[in-house]
Order: C-alpha cells, then structure tokens, then sequence
C-alpha cells in the first residue's frame, strides 16, 4: 500500500512515574480504516492526543509520509491533514449548521470597512459538502444542536473532509447512539476511507469496528494485545480479545463447571 500515512513504531507516553502507553506500533495507510479498541484506561486517549498533537511522545517514533515528528501542537498535526473529531464534537448548539461547518474557517468578501461573510457561498458549500457525504439535513439554516447525535458527527466529519483532511481521527464516533444512527455513522466512516483518507476508528464496540475496519489495534492497561488486518482475525476473535482474552475464558470454564 505504500508508505503508511502515519506509522507509530514503539510509541510510549509517560506521566512521571505513570506510564499510560508502552511500545504501541500501528499504521494508518491511505483509504483505509484502522481500528483501536479498549475499554476505559487502555490508553486510547493517550494515543489520539499524540496522533492528533496534543502531547508529544516520550519513547519511539512517529513518522508522517515517512518523516519523523514530534507534533508540537494540535495546529501542527493539522496542517499536515490530520484532523481529529472529539466525542463532544466540540460544536456550538445555538448555531446554524453552516456556521458550524464554517467555525473557524469563514469566508469573508470586500473591503474593510465594508467585508462582511459571505452568507449565500458558505450556505451552498455546506449543502453540497454534507449531500456529497450521502448525510442528509432538511434545513442547513437549524442549530445543530437541534440535530441528532448522528447527524452531528456527520457534519463534523464531511467538515474535516471538506477542509482537507488525509486522516481522520474519530473519537469514538458512535457512543452513546442508537442503532439508526450508528450505522448512520458507520456509513460516513466508510464514505471518509472511500474517498482515500486514512480513518482512525477509536472505539470500544467490537461490533462496529469489525464492519468497517481494515486492520485492528487492541489496548489493554497501555500496551497493545492484539494487532491483526482483517483477513487475520475473526469478530469473535476480536471480541475475545476485547474482552479480556484468555482471562475471560478462563472464568467462563470456571463457571461452567458443575459444583
């Protein structure tokens, strides 16, 4: 496939004392969706805040196009395409859906004192942008606090495709969703590696991840357990893994033995 967009060699992160992430290697190649799972204290928010430059890494290598980096900043990591979708979306609810895909980045026309936005193009980029990404908004003009959680993280991520993103980190993207809108996102997830980016799908619903996924990374207590394409491991496979491996088989025996 080429040099992976983004490659994590033997990636570590401390605290102090505390080690959070201990020699984790992952890749995240073009048009391909890669899949980090863990339950809670695994060490997936650690390893999106060193993909998405929020902290630095204290051991390893991470390299971007086969150039190491030491990201000093979130601005950085952007710049080079890799955009990161937090869990709470970071939106603001009383705005119009167009202002929010536009946050940030508006389009602006004439001449001080005279420039003001440019309110019709904004309007019609959004339309097409969300169209294009098959996410479907009867009214662009609502605050889209009033949409769904799916609809929400839709256009959040048709906003980080518009804007240029190679890779698209998602934090946990469906959590907290029904199944509609679920699988709402899980086709957005789908459209974003169609359209060649590199998706980073961190989530922990086996589930999910095993529909859409191309390669599979499970974290337990900071170091990876399980890191498989998908043709190397099955869906119950993974939700062993997932689950606590060789120690959930072990009580399930147990338990299963007459008294």
């Amino acid at each position: 496939m080429g040099v992976p967009v983004i490659e994590l060699a033997g990636v570590g992160k401390s605290y102090g004392p505390i080690s959070a992430l201990r020699d984790v290697s992952l890749t995240v190649d073009a048009g391909s969706v890669t899949c980090v799972l863990g339950d809670n204290g695994a060490g997936k928010s650690t390893l999106i805040k060193i993909m998405s430059g929020l902290h630095p890494h204290s051991e390893g290598t991470l390299t971007v196009d086969g150039t190491a980096r030491v990201f000093g900043s979130p601005r950085e990591a952007l710049d080079l395409g890799i955009a990161t979708v937090y869990q709470d979306l970071a939106v603001a609810p009383l705005m119009e859906v167009w202002r929010n895909f536009f946050l940030g980045s508006e389009l602006t026309g004439g001449r001080f004192p005279f420039a003001g936005l440019r309110i019709k193009e904004m309007r019609r980029i959004t339309d097409a942008a969300l169209r294009d990404m098959g996410i479907e908004i009867d009214d662009i003009d609502r605050p889209i606090g009033t949409l769904s959680g799916g609809q929400r993280q839709g256009v959040a991520i048709a906003r980080a495709v518009h804007f240029g993103a190679r890779v698209l980190i998602l934090d946990e993207p469906t959590a907290a969703l029904g199944v509609k809108q679920s699988g709402a996102v899980l086709k957005q997830i789908a459209a974003a590696r169609d359209r060649g980016l590199g998706v980073v799908f961190i989530t922990h619903n086996p589930h999910h991840a095993y529909l859409v996924g191309d390669h599979f990374v499970v974290l337990k207590l900071g170091a990876a357990v399980l890191d498989a394409r998908r043709a190397e491991v099955t869906l119950e496979e993974l939700t062993l893994q997932m689950s606590g491996g060789d120690e959930l088989q072990s009580l399930s025996e147990e338990l299963s033995r007459p008294s």
